[in-house]
């Protein structure tokens, strides 16, 4: 046994990421005593301008928006207690299928083992006990959350270090509860097309395949605090428009599948450091 602190590390891909998917997590260790360290890859530059702009449009200024994304991953990490911010600072790519996924710089056209060799750096010395980071799909598809995980990875293997390492993930279960709830705040929000209808449905795993659910409820109040500091960015009404009890119910617990353990903890798991401690 050694003096160092357990230590969780969370990649993600853009500034707000870490609210809505580790948010209670990040919170609820950092309360524990854990050293919490966040990993944020992009500059968050093609997200929402001035009155919802997106890129392309008059008003929406990359460098401008990335500084206040910048100010705003600050105020969030603030809230949520996180012991170290780290960020990459590649520009942001976009949606899938925008111009900027192929613009020069962007983190989808970062070389692999480049962002990898950063990430690696970091890791080395952090030396974290636990690793999480999204899926080979990025949860849903975007290039920026595919890439942060491929450097992950690629991190982990160039390291040798031999942490737990999770992919964020969410229950089917509370797929459709979540669109249960949107469309009780949207009455008038029209049916999804077939196409879309199916591709939602693939995202997430069923209940049996999730190997990690830690109940972050009585931390969802800070989690919807940080998702707050978000503000400029649209995409996030909609949680904030719940309240904060509504929020706790639906976001209060955070899901993950465990792909690296050395420890031999039983799954199904409550607690992202079982077996090490």
């Amino acid at each position: 046994m050694t003096d160092r602190p357990l230590t969780l590390m969370a990649v993600h891909a853009h500034p707000d990421d870490e609210a809505t998917g580790t948010g209670g997590v990040l919170a609820q260790y950092a309360a524990e005593g854990i050293r919490t360290v966040l990993v944020t890859c992009t500059d968050g530059g093609c997200g929402d301008g001035p009155g919802g702009a997106k890129p392309g449009d008059p008003g929406h200024d990359p460098a401008a928006i990335a500084l206040m994304r910048r100010q705003e991953l600050q105020e969030s990490c603030d809230v949520l207690k996180v012991s170290d911010l780290e960020t990459l600072d590649y520009a942001d790519s976009g949606m899938i299928g925008w111009p900027s996924n192929d613009a020069p710089g962007s983190f989808w056209q970062t070389p692999v083992e480049e962002g990898a060799a950063r990430l690696a750096e970091l890791m080395r010395h952090y030396r974290p006990d636990v690793v999480v980071t999204y899926d080979e799909n990025g949860f849903y598809g975007h290039p920026d959350h595919i890439q942060a995980h491929r450097i992950t990875m690629a991190a982990l293997e160039m390291t040798a270090l031999t942490p737990k390492v999770y992919w964020t993930t969410m229950p089917r279960s509370m797929m459709q509860r979540f669109g249960e709830i949107m469309r009780e705040f949207h009455e008038d929000m029209p049916e999804p097309d077939p196409a879309e209808a199916a591709a939602l449905a693939e995202i997430g795993l069923p209940d049996d395949e999730i190997s990690t659910w830690v109940d972050t409820t009585a931390f969802s109040g800070q989690k919807f605090d940080a998702l707050a500091a978000h503000a400029s960015q649209g995409e996030n009404i909609f949680f904030l428009k719940m309240g904060k009890e509504r929020f706790g119910e639906l976001m209060g617990m955070e899901t993950f599948v465990r792909v690296q353990d050395t420890t031999g903890a039983p799954v199904p798991e409550n607690d992202l450091f079982a077996g090490l401690r």
